[in-house]
């Protein structure tokens, strides 16, 4: 990295942009439709001001740039000297992506690399006043008009101001006539943005040193009667104190502001909109005072600590393993019936249960950390499409594990991208088909028990299975017989097929298929599950089933043989007695008939203890799984029950064994292995039919 900083403070800065950076994103996505939000403007304004401010702090001169730039294209706009357009969002975007690959940088380390001159251009013209064109190619130094003053002081009475302050009316510091002195160091602090009406130190002291000279200033003036200043532990007055100050260095009700009728805005374009007088910072006060009610009230100390997450996932590695030694106290208590004990172990379960719960909210992250990118992702492929689309977010503080949030991300922005790339029609196809001009897409998150649900809707095209089977025929994913036999719901999943329509135009079939695969991977790869249902003309909706963490896995117990073997909760939809009569065999499949719906059947002693020869029993359970959008059923020897689990990583010798996703230590003491439902079908399923 090319500069050196102290790393609390480095790390402080990522901490405060990252989070500014990832409201930016969809501040500036509403601001396009809400052109005329003024606090929206504001808070835009001030986002860019902090990162600038910090980027300075730390010498990270090309993020400063950019930042300075963008802050100064705000503070035309909430001026009301531009408008906000489709063209100008484009270029704000842009600077925003160019900051956040900065950004990336900076936390590699790396010197941030300056935004490209053509981008810096753009950013310099839309810096200056719409109706002044091109003319004010100087317009960030030029200086504001005497007439102007500070917020509505005509100049005699500012001059006068300045004489009973003790200040030289007739020359400034270095030479030159004290109107434009005041009038920069008015600018800087009208300019000032730090929330609120008050300007910080360092600006208070540019401000005198402006108006006396570098280093000249003697703090605060002095006037004949009793200074208003601030309470001792402030550096600030407030309005009401600077009115008070005014009234006695004018005459009660005399102040500069008391001009009844609005003051006229300030021509420069770097000065922000008219305001009242800010409040002016004092060194010290000079005389003690009743304290203003700001003062009286402290802002309440910070209860918040940044952790490293590497830490959190120690303890919650330590919290699995304190839930494995409760399961061991619990099993062994059930056959003592020693009753001291028994309280005893049950007193842990509830202290062991709610440190659980606790430490695993630690690890919680809303939702909206993954949502917060989509408006940006809607407009810009709208924009580019030249397709209208409104995005609706639902649930946006749903909780769940962070790992599970970075784990979503990519595939929920593919999903997303497909309902409007593919899903959502042309303007003139919607008004043709009678719908609105403008689709829908609409997001939602809500837990379920220990379960997120995710859903995707949107208004569009949707989809039509037998175009669907059509093209898994041509690409060889499905034989004719098996087409005609499939279901819709069946038919829609085929888009999950690894290779389906890579090189196919599916616009015209479903607006859905690219690298579904990878989606459908990246979920069942977190435990989870997704369900895809459809109709033609009218929209698609996919649901998503997700649990609230990976660290702890609830399972389903069973026997194999003599070996245990976990099976992820999550994805056991029933279970049942089996009985032969309720089975037969379709095109050499064994399968089984559950509510007129046929699932194919398979006995887990064939996959799982290929060493042993054994007879397949005519008794047992049937379990029955779901896969994405598939059934299959189980036959296993035993239950043995729900259990929670900590996931343990298999043996190096072990990785990469077909629908092995771990091990973990059951509540007798013994070693079970859990299941990767989706890879055991996967290496199985075609060769045990």
């Amino acid at each position: 990295m090319g500069f050196e900083v102290d790393e609390d403070i480095l790390q402080d800065f990522l901490v405060e942009a990252s989070e500014i950076l990832e409201q930016l994103s969809e501040q500036l996505v509403t601001l396009e439709r809400e052109p005329d939000d003024k606090e929206l403007l504001n808070a835009i304004f001030r986002g860019f001001h902090t990162i600038k401010g910090g980027a300075g702090f730390l010498s990270l001169t090309a993020l400063v740039d950019t930042c300075h730039k963008a802050e100064n294209v705000f503070d035309i706009l909430r001026n009301g000297q531009r408008q906000v357009t489709s063209e100008l969002m484009d270029v704000i975007l842009r600077a925003l992506d160019t900051v956040n690959v900065m950004f990336v940088e900076i936390k590699n380390r790396e010197e941030p690399t300056p935004a490209e001159p053509e981008l810096l251009d753009e950013l310099e013209r839309y810096c200056r006043p719409e109706a002044a064109g091109e003319k004010l190619a100087d317009v960030d130094v030029a200086p504001a008009p005497v007439e102007a003053g500070i917020a509505g002081l005509d100049e005699d009475k500012y001059q006068q101001m300045l004489n009973e302050l003790g200040l030289d009316t007739n020359a400034g510091a270095n030479g030159t006539p004290a109107s434009e002195d005041v009038t920069s160091a008015a600018a800087v602090s009208v300019a000032s943005d730090n929330g609120s009406d008050d300007i910080t130190d360092d600006e208070f002291e540019a401000l005198l040193d402006q108006l006396h000279g570098a280093g000249k200033h003697s703090g605060a003036p002095e006037v004949d009667s009793e200074p208003v200043v601030s309470s001792a532990d402030q550096d600030f007055i407030d309005d009401l104190e600077f009115e008070s100050l005014l009234d006695q260095l004018h005459g009660s009700g005399k102040g500069p502001t008391d001009t009844g009728s609005e003051p006229p805005a300030v021509a420069s374009p770097v000065v922000p909109e008219p305001a009242p007088i800010p409040a002016i910072a004092v060194s010290k006060p000079l005389a003690e005072k009743t304290p203003t009610k700001a003062a009286a009230h402290s802002a309440p100390p910070d209860t918040t600590v940044r952790v490293d997450t590497k830490i959190l996932d120690k303890i919650m590695n330590m919290v699995g393993e304190l839930v494995l030694v409760r399961n061991r106290l619990i099993s062994l208590d059930a056959n003592h019936e020693n009753e001291e004990i028994s309280k005893t172990v049950a007193n842990l379960d509830a202290v062991t249960g709610d440190l659980q719960g606790a430490v695993m909210k630690t690890r919680m992250q809303p939702i909206k950390k993954v949502f917060g990118r989509f408006p940006r992702v809607v407009r810009d492929i709208a924009r580019t499409m030249k397709k209208e689309i409104n995005l609706e977010m639902v649930g946006e503080d749903t909780d769940l594990d962070k790992n599970l949030v970075e784990a979503l991300a990519d595939p929920l922005v593919h999903l997303v991208r497909n309902s409007c790339d593919h899903g959502i029609e042309m303007p003139a196809e919607r008004e043709a088909a009678g719908k609105p001009r403008v689709g829908t897409i609409r997001l939602t998150a809500s837990q379920e028990g220990d379960h997120i649900l995710l859903g995707i809707e949107d208004d569009g095209a949707g989809m039509d299975p037998e175009k669907l089977k059509s093209i898994a025929i041509k690409r060889g994913i499905l034989d004719a017989d098996g087409a005609a036999r499939m279901t819709d719901s069946e038919a829609y999943n085929l888009i999950f097929a690894p290779g389906f329509s890579t090189k196919v135009e599916i616009t015209d079939v479903s607006g859905r298929g690219v690298g579904m695969d990878v989606v459908k991977t990246g979920i069942t790869s977190v435990n989870g599950s997704i369900h895809i249902d459809s109709e033609k003309g009218k929209g698609t909706k996919l649901r998503i089933k997700v649990p609230l963490t990976l660290a702890i896995l609830p399972t389903l117990m069973v026997l194999v043989g003599k070996q245990t073997f976990a099976l992820p909760l999550t994805n056991v939809d029933e279970i049942f007695h089996l009985d032969l009569t309720r089975t037969s065999k379709v095109d050499g499949q064994l399968t089984v008939v559950v509510r007129n719906h046929a699932i194919p059947l398979f006995y887990l002693q064939d996959w799982l203890l290929k060493g042993e020869q054994r007879a397949r029993k005519q008794h047992g359970h049937v379990v029955i799984v779901a896969v994405g959008n598939q059934q299959v059923g189980f036959v296993v020897d035993g239950l043995i029950g729900q259990e929670e689990v900590v996931i343990k990583p298999l043996d190096q010798l072990l990785h990469g064994t077909p629908g092995m996703a771990g091990a973990t230590i059951t509540s007798d003491g013994g070693i079970a292995l859990i299941l990767d439902l989706a890879g055991l079908i996967n290496a199985y399923a075609r060769r045990y039919a």
